[in-house]
Parts: structure tokens; C-alpha cells; sequence
């Protein structure tokens, strides 16, 4: 048996997010998937889900649901104030909704993105073995309001006793781990250095493809023949900008890859606000 619910206030840019598409780069689509896959995967796994479910991902701030039968969820990432009815509840929690049911959240005060994760996986429409919204790869880019979301409906939803230990999975980080990209043999000894001695701030220019940063390196690098890219790759643009493709970033690009994040790194940037500062490490 299956249940609904209802996006009372879809938030900011509010979607579904998966694991994202896997394999289908080689076609041009982008991989995309939760922007914070740590606390994605917090939520299924304080549910008992098996990987790669669908939850809701929010953006600073969060959806208003109203659910029309029992279920269990649980909401993580970006820190919140959550009401159930008007009764505080916590994160990080297994949450116990019934038939009426409203879901409220406080403007995120900590990191970006959040995650609501239900029992079992909001069941949304598939499309090339993902529910990941991309548009136009989805007929969607974003929740609406009054948009149904169908879910498995959860009996026995009594006083529930999983948890998990922490009180944030948003990485505060104010180093990231990153590899060396394929052209970063290419730059000059001072702009390797001064990658790795600068401090970087996040610019205003963000989403979920890419991520600029404000400090500019002085480039004269050409460009290079069209090749992949990936979540995490670092480009250097003719101007000297930085970009930090993110989960709906193009398969291919143009630009020197000088970097590539390791995957914590890029959980870690996804949760960084404007005006956030931070310097790059070097794996060893």
C-alpha cells in the first residue's frame, strides 16, 4: 500500500535525489545525485533502507510536508529546527508521521542542503535507473507546491528507538582534500604554489553544477581539446577563475583540469556558504 505527501511550501529549490546516474556519462548526461552524499546516506541508513532510495534534498530552506498516512522519516544535513505538529523533534531521528500529519522546518542555520528520508524511498518516477531530478533529463527541475509525492506506507509506527550519535554530518572543514588533475603538471611553480598556499572563498556564483570561487590565478595556460570531467574536477578558466564542478556538472569541458576533490571534499564544499574560506591539500 502506498501513501502521499504533499509539498505544502516546496522550500528553495527542493528536489529528488538519488545516487545519481551512473554510467550513462558516455551519452552526455550528468551524473547528478545528492550534493552531500554523507548525509544522504545518514538518512537511509538511520532508516533501514538499502542504497541508493530517493529523498527529498532542500536548499537553505526546507519544504513544508503534509503526509496522508503513517510513515517514518528522518531528516539530516544542514541544521534545522524541526516541528511535527507544532512539537519540536529532532534530527538525526527516526520521526513517526501519521495520517494529517504536517512537517515543518526553520531556515537552515548551518550548511546548505538537507535531506528528508522516509522508509523505504519516496517513490518517484525513474528515469534512466534514477529518480535524480535534472532537467531536461526529468520533466521536472524542482518541487511545487501541491506536488504528491507517493511513499510505501510504514505500519506499527510506535515510539522508535534509532538514532544515530551525532548532532551534524555538515563537514566544517577549512581544508580539502584534493588530488592533482590531469593537467596540473602544466601550471607554472608558482601556481602550483600558490594553489596550495592561498586561501579560496566561495563566490555568489553557486548551484548544483559548479561552484566559483573569488580569488582569481594568474593563467596563460591554453585551453584543451574538449575532455571529461567529473563531480569534484577544479577548472582554470583563461581569466584565471577557479570552478569546482559540482553533481549536475557536463560529462566534458574545456578548461584545464588542475584538481579533483576527493569525494569528502566535495560532500564538504557542497555544505559552504558565500563568503566561506578555505585552502586546498594536497593528497598524500
Amino acid at each position: 500500500m502506498t501513501g502521499e505527501v504533499t509539498i505544502i511550501d516546496p522550500g528553495f529549490f527542493s528536489t529528488i535525489q538519488d545516487e545519481g546516474r551512473i554510467g550513462f556519462s558516455k551519452y552526455g548526461v550528468p551524473r547528478s545525485g545528492a550534493m552531500d552524499t554523507t548525509s544522504y546516506q545518514f538518512a537511509n541508513s538511520l532508516l533501514g533502507n538499502t542504497p541508493n532510495v530517493a529523498c527529498i534534498e532542500w536548499v537553505f530552506k526546507p519544504p513544508t510536508l503534509e503526509f496522508n498516512d503513517t510513515a517514518l522519516i528522518c531528516i539530516t544535513g544542514g541544521e534545522v529546527d524541526i516541528f511535527l505538529n507544532d512539537q519540536k523533534v529532532k534530527m538525526y531521528h527516526q520521526i513517526a508521521v501519521k495520517k494529517n500529519d504536517i512537517i515543518t522546518m526553520s531556515f537552515c542555520k548551518k550548511g546548505v542542503y538537507g535531506y528528508v528520508g522516509i522508509k523505504d524511498g519516496f517513490l518517484s518516477l525513474k528515469v534512466l535507473r534514477s529518480s535524480s531530478f535534472l532537467n531536461p533529463v526529468t520533466q521536472t527541475s524542482s518541487l511545487k507546491k501541491n506536488d504528491k509525492i507517493a511513499f510505501s506506507i510504514t505500519d506499527h509506527v510506535g515510539k522508535q528507538f534509532s538514532s544515530l550519535s551525532v548532532t551534524s554530518s555538515v563537514d566544517e572543514s577549512k581544508e580539502l582534500k584534493v588530488f592533482k588533475g590531469v593537467e596540473f603538471d602544466n601550471l607554472s611553480k608558482e601556481q602550483k604554489s600558490n594553489l596550495f598556499s592561498s586561501q579560496f572563498t566561495i563566490s555568489k556564483t553557486l548551484n548544483r553544477m559548479a561552484i566559483q570561487l573569488e580569488e582569481k590565478l594568474p593563467n596563460i595556460l591554453p585551453v584543451i581539446i574538449t575532455s571529461p570531467v567529473l563531480p569534484g574536477t577544479v577548472q582554470l578558466t583563461p581569466s584565471g577563475s577557479l570552478i569546482v564542478l559540482m553533481r549536475d556538472c557536463q560529462t566534458t569541458g574545456g578548461y584545464p583540469r588542475v584538481l579533483q576533490l576527493s569525494e569528502d571534499a566535495i560532500n564538504c564544499i557542497a555544505q559552504k556558504r558565500t563568503g566561506e574560506k578555505f585552502r586546498f591539500r594536497l593528497a598524500e
